[in-house]
């Protein structure tokens, strides 16, 4: 048999199990074929042989959660993800007004009102500074809450007693003038009225292609992206198809709506088909908003917030019928909990859906072959909230570099006891339970190397906190490449073709200019992609 292409020389490890490593593959029809040995690899002749010079080799790396409209959105306004006080934030935005006509819209992205120096929200007079005659809306990092000038909120009709609806938050001065700030559902009101920069077709195409080749160039070969119609990220699958279809999509998608829809009928052809690279996921319900914005759903109150409990998008009721509506429909439930009052809720919902479905002649095999229920980012859990996870068929995809940003307000946002059990991986991990990794980009960046550095380190770039926040809650190497490799792949039941390099699998993986395994754990953040495969495919 003549190989397509030969990898040599190489520290390849399979992610099989923890410490197994090749020295050299072999892939034929987007396929591993041979695994094993450079001598045994000498047998095989190939079209294209690449030397490895004893690199370290993973298999492709995937982001389990992310929003890709969103980000690609992002591209298009001013990114104030460095502002690290208000006065920044808005040096940054009149630099945008210097070039927007008067009175056209003007958005900000990824503010972080923790990194400023005041350590505040901005409100509708901060950003009366920066124009006046400009509606302007800045977006917080974790897309759950807006800011909005004086003009923007005339423009949308916020004004005094203004109700931002069933789920919808927005704050008031003394005088009950809104002071800009709205929060959740309430933000929609300005989505609805600010054009979509993506709806030129070429420009979309021209921003997509950029985001996901600058993925391939960080190991990424799998995304899971959602959409968010609340905010109008609106996945459209087709957008892939095309690309695909046209040989320009060098990525794995995965699609979830949060609307309902009807399952994809998948052959078992299909299935194993390498080539095959863009697909429907399931249903994404949300339950509560974030804890940087303080709407995470929390059973007590807020510490530094003590009137606030966060809250919820639906009562236990709707959301019950949310989440057995879609498993009836054929599809997986996918979850945003972020609060425990909301896992507590989210895990109620899982509970009823199963019990239900099998009251009405669903059996237990029947229930057993279907993709497990994802609970997305769990970042505060308890010991009855685990215990009641252990018997339930979970995905839990988490956000690993979420913790660069959180562990510096965490406990102030908190307590140090409840912190106890946030972002609590390891407790996780020795639970039995499977956890995937992602980024919920645009919140954070979709580099996978990132996401592994902050499950190994617990730290941000910086080395803060020194030592890592609760070390006792970090992953090893192994187990934090797992998150962002093999695990991935559970979710989608698609483990017997993605996720480690062996024979029979599809052929993506990525080679590294330094060995995560051998280097210091404050070194891995550098490591850079020197290639990546899919399907055999060299796309990086």
């Amino acid at each position: 048999m003549k190989l397509d292409v030969l990898l040599k020389n190489g520290k390849i490890y399979t992610m099989e199990e923890e410490g197994k490593t090749v020295e050299a593959l072999g892939i034929k029809d987007g396929k591993i074929v041979f695994a094993g040995s450079n001598q045994e690899a000498d047998s095989f002749s190939s079209t294209s042989i690449v030397d490895l010079e004893n690199r370290a080799v993973v298999p492709g790396m995937a982001d389990s959660h992310m929003h890709m409209y969103a980000y690609c959105q992002n591209q298009t306004t001013v990114n104030l993800e460095q502002a690290k006080s208000i006065d920044e934030m808005i040096a940054l935005m009149k630099e945008k007004v210097k070039k927007t006509p008067e009175g056209s819209w003007i958005k900000g992205s990824n503010f972080d009102q923790t990194k400023f120096k005041e350590n505040r929200f901005p409100t509708r007079k901060d950003l009366d500074k920066i124009s006046t005659v400009h509606p302007i809306v800045i977006r917080r990092c974790c897309l759950h809450a807006i800011v909005a000038n004086t003009k923007a909120l005339e423009l949308a009709g916020v004004g005094i007693g203004y109700d931002g609806g069933p789920g919808g938050i927005v704050e008031f001065d003394e005088d009950g003038m809104p002071n800009g700030i709205l929060r959740e559902q309430s933000t929609k009101v300005f989505d609805e009225i600010i054009p979509d920069p993506l709806t030129d077709e070429a420009e979309k195409k021209r921003i997509f292609l950029q985001v996901l080749k600058d993925m391939s160039s960080k190991g990424v070969t799998t995304i899971h992206t959602y959409a968010a119609k609340i905010w109008r990220y609106n996945e459209d699958i087709d957008t892939y198809r095309r690309l695909d279809k046209e040989k320009e999509l060098p990525v794995r998608v995965t699609v979830y709506l949060d609307e309902l829809f009807t399952p994809e009928g998948l052959t078992a052809e299909q299935k194993a088909d390498p080539f095959r690279l863009v697909q429907y996921g399931g249903h994404k319900i949300f339950s509560d908003g974030s804890l940087g914005s303080r709407s995470a759903a929390l059973q007590e109150p807020y510490s530094d917030d003590p009137d606030n409990r966060g809250f919820v998008v639906c009562e236990q009721e709707e959301l019950n019928d949310k989440v057995l509506k879609a498993y009836e429909y054929g599809l997986q439930p996918a979850i945003h909990a972020i609060g425990d009052r909301a896992l507590d809720m989210t895990l109620t919902a899982i509970e009823e859906a199963l019990r239900i479905t099998k009251a009405n002649g669903m059996t237990e095999e029947e229930q057993k072959k279907r993709l497990p229920f994802r609970i997305i980012h769990v970042q505060i859990i308890n010991d009855a909230l685990l215990q009641r996870m252990k018997k339930l068929p979970l995905i839990l995809d988490i956000q690993p570099v979420f913790l660069g940003t959180d562990a510096h307000w965490i406990e102030e946002r908190i307590g140090s006891q409840r912190a106890k059990g946030s972002y609590a991986w390891k407790t996780l991990k020795d639970a039995g339970m499977i956890q995937t990794g992602g980024s919920d980009c645009p919140v954070e960046t979709y580099d996978p190397i990132a996401g592994i550095f902050s499950a190994v380190a617990r730290c941000d770039k910086d080395g803060k906190p020194a030592g890592g926040y609760r070390p006792e809650e970090k992953l090893s190497v192994y187990e934090a490449i797992e998150l962002f490799t093999k695990n991935v792949h559970y979710a989608t039941g698609q483990q017997d073709y993605l996720g480690t390099l062996e024979v029979g699998k599809f052929a993506d993986l990525v080679v590294l200019d330094r060995n995560p395994f051998e280097v210091d754990e404050m070194e891995i953040k550098d490591i850079k992609v020197k290639q990546t495969y899919i399907a055999g495919k060299r796309v990086f």
